[in-house]
């Protein structure tokens, strides 16, 4: 099956480049190992895909391929990191991508450009081959970074899950878990919680339409639905958390150049919360700038604590479900802009990293796996999405249960499916 793959995963023989200026000639020797477990099982790799510049915005833009459009409006973001891999999906170029995610990288192009995007459950695909880590250099993305594929069906996500998942020798922490088919539920059985989101990110009038008319689908059928949001777990504190971990892991572990690299990101962020925001005040994951500088083993192993306790809350509240759908973003695809621009939705100033990652970020965190599924569109045309959360390592029956509820939307016509 021809296939294609985001160009943040090595593959042998062909260029790779992470959209960074000194790979652009960058031929590796050897496979990631999800591309080289893909081409075992059949696949021909005929094109790689086009990231942000080494995995690091929402949108797809960097200084050797260029800019990628939305097929739908092609004056629109694609999302991003991943933009390449779900525009290419979208139009009909490919018909499986495979994707990497540390902070919405699958799930957001999924969103924007209206197509299937899943995120395993953290440490269930090895991340070898990924770029970053440059090549040659020390592991430190060792938390919250998966790869995962796109699709235009669920069953193609299934698919690319079932051949890239389980461990490797190069990469020990990932563990032997068992690919258990799941007993299958109808719609009927399965309950699911749900929520618009949280009053400090509110959703845009045209996402809140489109989660109200997909549950109002879903209980049609007689399916169980509750409003809730995960119990006793702080979205702002893990988004908080998350950016502690974030400065800490991508910056602070590799080199004084990339620390104060990490320590201008962070400073840029403040100023756009406290500045071009209609609301004036500060984003969350600002809110732990104690624990990210100066960077120290102590404050790292403070941060991976806080992690496990919210891992724990997550995973207790979803003990009573079989799953939580919430947003994937407060904004359909909005027009290209700067990195940083803080992104105008129904007429109010959001910060840009939480407008496109507030609701993406803190299941990086939790290490829950997530299926991205379209469910409308906005009145100018563009795709909405949302995320079916699911409990860890239950992988493939988070998959089960998305293919019962996906069943609700109907058809969802792609670009490419429109005649000329």
């Amino acid at each position: 099956m021809p296939i294609t793959i985001k160009d943040t995963l090595e593959t042998a023989g062909l260029l790779t480049t992470s959209g960074y200026e000194p790979l652009k000639n960058y031929i590796p020797q050897q496979d990631a190992t999800t591309v080289a477990r893909l081409r075992a099982a059949g696949a021909i790799i005929f094109a790689k895909t086009n990231p942000s510049r080494l995995a690091g915005d929402y949108q797809t833009n960097n200084p050797i391929f260029g800019q990628t459009n939305n097929p739908w409006n092609l004056n629109c973001t694609v999302g991003g990191s991943s933009g390449g891999s779900a525009s290419a999906i979208t139009a009909g170029f490919s018909c499986l991508d495979i994707g990497s995610d540390v902070g919405g990288s699958i799930r957001h192009p999924a969103h924007c450009c209206g197509v299937y995007g899943f995120m395993p459950t953290d440490r269930r695909v090895p991340t070898t081959g990924h770029i970053p880590e440059l090549p040659g250099q020390p592991k430190y993305l060792r938390h919250m970074l998966r790869i995962g594929p796109l699709a235009r069906s669920i069953e193609d996500l299934k698919l690319g899950f079932t051949l890239i998942a389980g461990a490797e020798s190069r990469q020990p922490e990932i563990p032997p878990v068992p690919l258990d088919q799941p007993t299958g539920k109808k719609l009927s059985k399965i309950r699911i919680a749900w929520t618009y989101g949280y009053d400090f990110l509110p959703v845009s009038k045209d996402t809140h339409l489109a989660i109200q008319t997909f549950v109002n689908r879903l209980t049609d059928t007689g399916c169980y639905l509750e409003e809730s949001n995960p119990t006793n777990f702080d979205w702002e504190e893990a988004l908080a958390n998350y950016g502690a971990w974030s400065f800490l892991e991508l910056f602070a572990s590799n080199s004084i150049k990339d620390l104060f690299r990490g320590l201008r990101v962070g400073m840029k962020s403040e100023f756009l919360a406290r500045t071009q925001t209609a609301f004036k005040s500060g984003t969350p994951l600002a809110r732990k700038g104690n624990l990210a500088f100066p960077p120290s083993l102590t404050k790292y192993n403070a941060v991976l604590t806080e992690r496990d306790y919210q891992i724990a809350q997550m995973d207790s509240f979803l003990e009573q479900w079989d799953a939580w759908i919430c947003p994937v973003s407060i904004t359909p695809a909005f027009p290209h802009c700067s990195f940083g621009e803080p992104i105008k939705v129904d007429g109010v100033k959001f910060p840009y990293i939480l407008a496109c990652g507030g609701y993406t970020m803190p299941l990086n965190l939790t290490g829950n796996p997530v299926v991205v599924i379209p469910v409308g569109q906005s009145k100018e045309g563009l795709p909405i999405g949302v995320q079916v959360v699911g409990k860890r390592w239950k992988d493939l029956e988070l998959l089960a249960i998305a293919t019962e509820v996906s069943k609700v939307i109907g058809d969802f016509q792609h670009p490419a499916d429109y005649q000329p």
